[in-house]
């Protein structure tokens, strides 16, 4: 597969999809314009993934600020990496956020009650 790789910008954070370094990370603020045509080659990228993943398989969010939009489109891609759990791989949800961001951390929160998933939340001081 084909390592994805979005740079980030003033409005869209940056993506880092690579499954020879078992890399799949999202990080940076999500404000895009258009969340959907942001965000489907990254849907699109794991939907590809998911079909042979890694026989362990970790996810970092390390989320700044991101719009309703972009928590939806964030859901889904909780919901591929539930789909893929659920084909028996172990899968860790990384959940960063700042020791001063107390939205982060209860976003992060409210996402682990979405889903069914391992959820680690990681403090960056």
């Amino acid at each position: 597969m084909e390592r994805l790789e979005i740079e980030q910008s003033e409005y869209t954070p940056y993506a880092i999809l690579d499954k020879i370094n078992n890399i799949l990370e999202l990080g940076g603020r999500s404000l895009p314009e258009n969340a959907i045509d942001f965000f489907d080659p990254i849907i699109g990228w794991l939907l590809q993934y998911s079909k042979v993943p890694n026989p362990k398989t970790s996810f970092n969010f390390k989320m700044e600020y991101f719009n309703t939009p972009s928590s939806k489109k964030m859901l889904d891609i909780l919901t591929i990496m539930e789909e893929i759990r659920d084909s028996g791989i172990e899968v860790i949800i990384n959940w960063h956020y700042d020791i001063d961001d107390k939205d982060m951390i209860d976003a992060g929160k409210e996402f682990a009650e979405l889903v069914d998933l391992k959820f680690e939340f990681i403090c960056n001081q």
